[in-house]
C-alpha cells in the first residue's frame, strides 16, 4: 500500500459516514474488587490485542452502598486517574446518579472535577428527555475543560419516544438500551419472559423500542449500545443475542456485565476474516485508480461501497483482529477517533 496515499477516513467519511466509533464492548463493574480486576483485564487484553478493545465504565448508580455515595465516587475518580496513568490508550468511564437523584450533583463534582481529563466519557442513566442531557451537561462545563461525551441510557416507553431529539444533542455520543427498566416501566403489560435472552428479542415493543435506539442514533451519528444479558453463564446464548443485536437490529456495541462476557462480544461483533480479506482487497483496488469506480470480480464498487469496507475494517481494528499487511499502515498513521 502506498503511505502517501489519502487516507480513508478522509476520502469516505463524508456527511453519510460520519458515526462516531468506540469499542463494540461496555464493561460495568461496581464493586471495588470487581471494578480493580477489570481495569487490569482491560490493560491485559490492550497488551494482547495492540488496542483497547473493550470500555470499563465503574458504576456509582448501581455501585456504590447507600449513604457511602461520595466515599464511592471518591474510590472511582482515583481508579479512573489511576488506570489511565498506568496504561496510556485505556478507556475508563463513569456512570453517575440520575439527574434527579440527591447524589448527582455530588458525583458529578468528585468525579468530573477529579478526573475527567482522565474519562473518556460520562454515562447518564434514566434519561427521559433532553433537558436531562442539558442538566449534565451544565455541570460538566462547570468542572472540566475537557469536551468530555455523554453516553446516556435511555429506560422507559417517553424516553424512546424521544429518542431521536436525544441522539440530536452534539454531547450525547452514545444511546443505550435499559431493558429491565423498560420491561417494568410498562407496569405488567409486559411479561418478565421478555427480560430473557431469547424474550428479548421476540416481544414486539422490546424489539420495536430497541430498533427506534437503533435508527435514532444512526440518524445522528450516535453509537448505538445493546442491553445486558443477564444469563453471564451461558456464553453461547450470550453470542447468539450479540450476532442479533449486530447484525439484525443495528448495534454496534453492547454492554458487559461479567468478564466472560467480553470475548464472546468482541468474536459476535467482529467481522468474518473473509469478510475483512475481501474489504482489504476491494479498498486495495480503490487505491490503485485514486478512489475512482473500480470492478472487483466482476461486480462495481464505487464510494458508496467503498465507506461500507472501511467501515468493516475500522470494526475489526475495533475488536482486535489481525488485519491483512496492506491495510495495516491505515491503522498506524492515523487514529480513528
Amino acid at each position: 500500500m502506498n503511505q502517501q496515499s489519502v487516507h480513508p477516513a478522509s476520502v469516505l467519511l463524508d456527511a453519510q459516514g460520519m458515526g462516531q466509533r468506540l469499542p463494540v464492548c461496555d464493561h460495568y463493574s461496581g464493586v471495588e474488587v470487581r471494578m480493580r480486576k477489570s481495569l487490569q483485564l482491560q490493560a491485559q487484553m490492550q497488551a494482547e490485542f495492540g488496542t483497547c478493545v473493550f470500555d470499563v465504565t465503574l458504576d456509582c448508580e448501581d455501585g456504590a452502598p447507600v449513604g457511602q455515595e461520595a466515599a464511592h465516587a471518591q474510590l472511582v475518580a482515583g481508579l479512573a486517574c489511576d488506570a489511565v496513568k498506568a496504561t496510556p490508550g485505556a478507556r475508563v468511564a463513569a456512570r453517575v446518579h440520575a439527574v434527579d437523584h440527591p447524589a448527582f450533583a455530588q458525583d458529578m463534582d468528585i468525579i468530573a472535577g477529579q478526573a475527567g481529563d482522565s474519562l473518556s466519557h460520562i454515562m447518564l442513566p434514566k434519561v427521559e428527555s433532553v433537558d436531562d442531557v442539558l442538566i449534565a451537561e451544565k455541570a460538566l462545563e462547570r468542572l472540566s475543560n475537557k469536551r468530555l461525551p455523554l453516553h446516556v441510557l435511555i429506560e422507559s416507553p417517553a424516553a424512546v419516544q424521544r429518542a431521536f431529539e436525544i441522539a440530536a444533542h452534539p454531547r450525547v455520543q452514545s444511546i443505550s438500551f435499559g431493558l429491565m427498566d423498560f420491561v417494568s416501566a410498562h407496569g405488567g403489560a409486559i411479561p418478565a419472559s421478555a427480560m430473557s435472552v431469547a424474550g428479548q428479542f421476540a416481544h414486539p415493543l422490546v424489539v420495536r423500542a430497541k430498533l427506534e435506539i437503533a435508527a435514532a442514533c444512526h440518524a445522528h451519528g450516535k453509537v448505538p449500545s445493546h442491553c445486558v444479558v443477564t444469563e453471564f453463564k451461558n456464553p453461547q446464548a450470550l453470542q447468539a443475542a450479540a450476532g442479533k443485536a449486530s447484525r439484525e437490529l443495528g448495534y454496534t456495541r453492547m454492554w458487559s456485565i461479567h468478564p466472560d462476557q467480553i470475548r464472546p462480544i468482541l468474536a459476535a461483533f467482529a467481522p468474518a476474516a473473509e469478510e475483512i480479506a475481501q474489504a482489504a482487497h476491494i479498498l486495495a483496488s480503490a487505491v490503485a485508480v485514486d478512489w475512482a469506480p473500480v470492478s472487483v470480480d466482476s461486480v462495481l464498487h464505487d464510494r458508496a461501497s467503498y465507506r461500507y469496507f472501511w467501515q468493516l475494517l475500522t470494526r475489526a481494528h475495533q475488536t482486535g483482529q489481525v488485519l491483512p499487511e496492506a491495510v495495516q499502515p491505515w491503522f498506524e498513521t492515523q487514529p480513528l477517533a
